[in-house]
């Protein structure tokens, strides 16, 4: 799928907008926010994306689709990802709305849309596409080792916990590497890295078997024009509900380096209370130990999501984290990235002899 320059969307997050809760919607605003005209969330009518989510500028937060309308949008984006990747019965009527207007719609749902009879007969009306950014190809293979050929770098983010900015990481870094001069590219493993850089396979739809075989194929292809390729993490190995993605995405893209994604003030896995999040020092041996028998990666660099901090609070954090492991952190959307940043291309660097 290939989303057209001139695609504005109202992105729809009903009673969800917000910093954690409405990813797919952040990721868009943050990276796109010329093709937002507005978010469709009726407890927060009146705010703007700036004043909930740091960042956004004034994209207005409307309470109905016709207010939308009014702002010329020619797509809605599901903006949401709900556990289980779901789709909320009181969104249907909106979204098939949308589609007999004539606006196409982008969704990231496990629930594929365009299967969904009376959402294709609302598109057929409104003479309106349906986008499911979750459809894998239907052509995978299992993963055979191939990534062990590709001269790129190869670097993966990965995490204590779902949701704390893997992919937001690796595109701070993409972007900070580039205005290095460097070939990068950034190969999306999940719908909102794929809305922002326009391809990839969103692993976590992938049949078990396959989950390797499409993180190889993404590597393959991402590495074709680039020297450097950063891997969008999925999940974390210690999540009761996400480690097999987490696996096969590591398993697959035979990472030669990795970055360590974790929110300081997360103590246990989020919803997941029972499950606590060990020390860096030690998430750093497991994954290291985890992809050694296919290849011997290292951890070399610490990006903290300190969001919900305060700048006193972060930037001790921020020391605690170099302290205890002994590598560069820091916090690469609030900060300078360029501990992290340096720190790829000094491993890139010394890999290329």
């Amino acid at each position: 799928m290939q989303m057209e320059p001139s695609t504005r969307f109202v992105a729809l997050a009903e009673g969800a907008f917000g910093p954690i809760t409405s990813k797919t919607a952040n990721g868009c605003i943050r990276y796109s926010p010329e093709r937002v005209v507005a978010i469709l969330d009726s407890t927060r009518v009146g705010q703007t994306a700036q004043s909930v989510l740091g960042f956004g500028g004034e994209i207005p937060v409307l309470a109905t689709l016709d207010e939308a309308m009014a702002l010329g949008p020619t797509a809605l984006l599901v903006g949401v990802a709900p556990t289980g990747g779901q789709l909320p019965a009181p969104w249907r009527e909106t979204i098939a709305e949308a589609l007999r207007r004539g606006l196409d719609v982008w969704s990231g749902l496990h629930y594929f849309l365009g299967d969904d009879p009376v959402l294709m007969e609302a598109a057929a009306e409104g003479e309106a596409r349906i986008f499911d950014l979750r459809r894998p190809p239907k052509d995978l293979g299992v993963a055979a080792g191939r990534v062990r050929d590709v001269a790129a770098s190869v670097v993966l983010t990965v995490g204590s916990d779902c949701n704390i900015g893997k992919m937001t990481s690796q595109v701070q870094l993409r972007d900070a590497l580039r205005e290095r001069g460097e070939r990068v590219a950034f190969a999306a493993t999940g719908q909102t890295g794929i809305l922002v850089e326009g391809w990839g396979i969103a692993v976590d739809a992938v049949i078990a078997d396959f989950i390797s075989g499409a993180s190889e194929r993404l590597v393959l292809q991402a590495a074709a024009n680039a020297d450097i390729v950063l891997v969008e993490g999925q999940g974390s190995i210690i999540h009761p509900s996400y480690s097999g993605v987490t696996y096969g995405l590591l398993h697959g893209s035979l990472p030669h380096a990795m970055v360590l994604c974790h929110q300081p003030s997360r103590k246990s896995i989020n919803k997941q209370e029972w499950v606590k999040i060990p020390p860096l020092s030690e998430l750093i041996e497991m994954h290291e130990y985890v992809v050694r028998p296919l290849r011997p990666a290292k951890v070399i660099a610490i990006a903290l999501n300190t969001f919900d901090l305060s700048d006193e609070e972060a930037r001790a954090a921020i020391a605690a984290a170099e302290a205890e492991t002994g590598l560069p952190a820091t916090d690469v959307v609030r900060y300078d990235p360029t501990p992290v940043v340096d720190a790829i291309l000094d491993f890139h660097r010394e890999r290329a002899g």
